[in-house]
């Protein structure tokens, strides 16, 4: 299969440094709720980027769950890969990306553990479902079947067949609190609009960023 002249001409409106806000955080909600309303399914999606200890990086698709000026947050098994990886090397990287509107935002951070009380505020809007499949779920480790799989959940189903399910103490969010944020829109001819921020001062410097 030759995929080398798989291409499209970007063609939405560009960006200016006139545009943008001054506050990254806000000039991301403008974005997000762009996508939101457009209509983007799973707008909330994002790839994050880990390093483990024996320096190899990893990639993975997660969903953001909260957002404010202390950084982006999202939810995982402690056990799991990603987990992992941050407990050893809290350095994170995030990418939006909103193939429709043509938009890129990519998020450079450290990440950090949110409070109990903050997992377990998110943790109680989840479907039934999905708390049981947390508890049942040792995350980024072999399981020999799908069959094994649904057993434990079936068990764990009967365990908590009444009232409440408790947070398990292994299951939580990530605050990734960022150190630069990009936010790259297509251009035709590839001259993409490149803006970066990063901390200086209190508050945000900005520059545009060759394509």
């Amino acid at each position: 299969m030759d995929i080398a002249n798989l291409r499209r001409e970007y063609r939405y409106a560009g960006l200016s440094r006139e545009q943008l806000d001054p506050d990254p955080i806000v000039q991301f909600e403008r974005w997000f709720h762009d996508a939101t309303e457009g209509g983007l399914e799973n707008a909330n999606a994002l790839s994050l980027a880990t390093v483990g200890p024996d320096g190899m990086p990893s990639l993975r698709t997660v969903l953001l769950k909260a957002f404010d000026h202390e950084g982006f947050v999202f939810y995982t098994n402690y056990g799991s890969r990603k987990a992992r990886d941050i407990e050893a090397n809290p350095h994170a990287a995030m990418l939006f990306h909103w193939l429709e509107f043509d938009r890129q935002v990519k998020i450079e951070g450290t990440a950090s553990r949110v409070s109990v009380a903050e997992s377990l505020r998110y943790f109680s809007t989840r479907p039934r479902g999905s708390q049981i499949g947390a508890w049942c779920s040792q995350q980024s480790s072999p399981v020999g079947s799908r069959t094994l799989l649904e057993q434990a959940f079936d068990s764990m189903k009967r365990k908590f067949a009444d009232g409440d399910i408790p947070l398990p103490d292994f299951w939580g969010g990530y605050r990734v609190k960022p150190h630069r944020i990009e936010f790259w829109q297509g251009r035709e001819n590839r001259l993409h609009d490149r803006f970066e921020y990063r901390p200086r001062d209190g508050g945000w410097a900005i520059q545009r960023l060759a394509p």
